[in-house]
């Protein structure tokens, strides 16, 4: 009788630990196939294109989702959408609450013409009724209509802090930046301790072959006497070979910077600061943005620098940029949530008024032993990828800083129109992004690795993003520039 009561008592544990998994599963996608971003491709779009996907606000378009595999109309079926503007904008339009309408599919297409209001997601769920009267949902769709200032910029994935085995990272720096456009990025940096030379050796290895990714110099900038880190993107020389040999000059210039400070805080190091101010300048002076990295990282029992430190660069805005997410492991989130802290301060900085340009990094040594690798990133809205139009972005306040902590919950930061609409390209638009991305790294990391032969396959490859991007982009009169043929 024991035995029996312990089997149904073990029987009953095991339920109650698989509908636990259940839920789990299904609240954080833990048996969805996830994109090495830990991002996750909607299931709507892998059966549906919808074009366009982004459209000009309060400008009328016409909306096609067009059925990839499943033929419409079936016979004896009806259709019927439900719409609602997630914002609830709709002055115009007098939306006041979703219901049905009828709507006719024409060879696998559901088209829709209307008038999307102001800047906000737009859902449209669409239902097939049969005869007797049962539905079914055919699908959810999701459009984003945004303003013209936003509207003519695209989103691009960068990671500008991260290091190889140039300095104390595991793998080659072709390595790592191949897996970086695995992972889904569009730009890149390679930012290796006291060694600009490392980057630009990775982007001669690349230099004539045929692939979208950018790279750009860069390093991590540790001055002497200085604890301070400062990530150097994008300059035209190196930080480090200023005080290499000799560091009289470096001293010298600092000494000057002293002496103009007049008084500091409590507890502000005043060389340490003049150093700050010294390498940010020729950060800048040499075209290149200077990253204030990891203001709260504490890599013992206390901080790396002295608060009163991190407080008086806040205030004085001496960086270009904050670090406002960095790639610290799910084990060291747990003892210390450095990128919380890193968040507070921010919003405490804007509740001042302060401009405060922020990006997202990894700060990743290893691409292949990490859950950081692909998952902290910036996203710039610019023109392009080049380097003038993402340093602008940045200093604009027009990125944001995302983290994926362990594969899950993809979360944006920054000013707020920004990341209500990096939630739908979270969601909608970067799961695409990041497969076409995929192959291309992987082969480039095979280039990497000494196999020349892949040229001809990544010539292929060449320019997908932008032509996805022009497909779900609107044109400027509302209709989508590319439209697949009908079947």
């Amino acid at each position: 009788m024991k035995e029996k009561k312990k089997i149904a008592f073990s029987l009953m544990l095991l339920l109650i630990l698989m509908n636990g998994l259940g839920f789990l599963a299904s609240g954080q996608g833990f048996f969805t196939p996830a994109l090495p971003s830990g991002l996750k491709v909607y299931p709507a779009d892998r059966y549906f294109e919808v074009l366009p996907r982004i459209v000009l606000a309060d400008t009328e378009t016409t909306i096609r989702i067009i059925s990839r595999y499943e033929t419409f109309p079936k016979p004896d079926c009806t259709y019927r959408l439900t719409y609602t503007p997630v914002g609830r904008y709709a002055v115009k339009s007098g939306w006041v609450k979703a219901a049905a309408e009828p709507i006719v599919p024409r060879n696998n297409v559901f088209e829709i013409k209307m008038l999307f209001e102001s800047e906000q997601e737009h859902i449209f769920k669409i239902e097939e009724v049969k005869a007797d009267g049962k539905a079914r949902e055919v699908g959810t769709f999701h459009i984003y209509s945004l303003k013209p200032d936003l509207f003519a910029l695209r989103p691009y994935k960068g990671d500008i802090h991260m290091h190889s085995y140039r300095s104390d990272g595991l793998e080659a720096p072709g390595y790592v930046i191949g897996a970086g456009r695995r992972a889904g990025l569009d730009f890149m940096a390679l930012t290796d301790h006291y060694n600009y030379a490392a980057s630009l050796e990775v982007i001669e290895l690349f230099r004539n072959l045929p692939v979208d990714l950018k790279i750009f110099p860069g390093e991590e900038v540790h001055p002497p006497d200085n604890p301070v880190h400062f990530v150097s993107f994008g300059a035209r020389e190196g930080i480090t070979e200023l005080y290499r040999a000799d560091q009289t000059v470096y001293r010298q210039e600092v000494q000057s910077i002293m002496n103009k400070l007049g008084n500091l805080p409590p507890g502000v190091d005043r060389f340490q600061y003049a150093s700050s101010i010294w390498t940010f300048e020729k950060i800048r002076e040499r075209g290149g943005l200077g990253i204030f990295a990891h203001p709260y990282w504490q890599p013992g029992n206390a901080n790396y620098i002295s608060y009163a430190l991190v407080d008086h660069i806040f205030e004085t805005g001496i960086f270009d940029a904050l670090e406002l997410v960095s790639g610290f492991d799910w084990q060291a989130l747990q003892e210390v949530d450095v990128n919380n802290l890193q968040l507070a301060k921010y919003l405490e900085a804007k509740a001042k008024g302060q401009k405060i340009p922020v990006v997202g990094i990894s700060d990743s040594h290893t691409c292949e032993q990490s859950d950081m690798f692909g998952r902290y990133y910036t996203i710039c809205f610019a023109p392009s990828a080049e380097l003038p139009e993402l340093i602008k972005a940045i200093k604009d306040e027009r990125s944001v800083a995302v983290e994926t902590v362990a594969g899950h919950l993809p979360r944006p930061f920054g000013p707020f129109r920004l990341v209500a609409f990096t939630h739908f390209l979270l969601r909608y638009v970067l799961p695409l992004h990041d497969e076409m991305c995929f192959e291309e790294g992987r082969l480039m990391v095979d280039y990497a690795g000494g196999n020349k032969g892949v040229v001809e396959e990544l010539k292929l490859l060449q320019g997908q993003v932008k032509k996805y991007y022009d497909r779900i982009w609107a044109n400027t009169t509302g209709v989508v520039a590319t439209v697949r043929p009908e079947k």
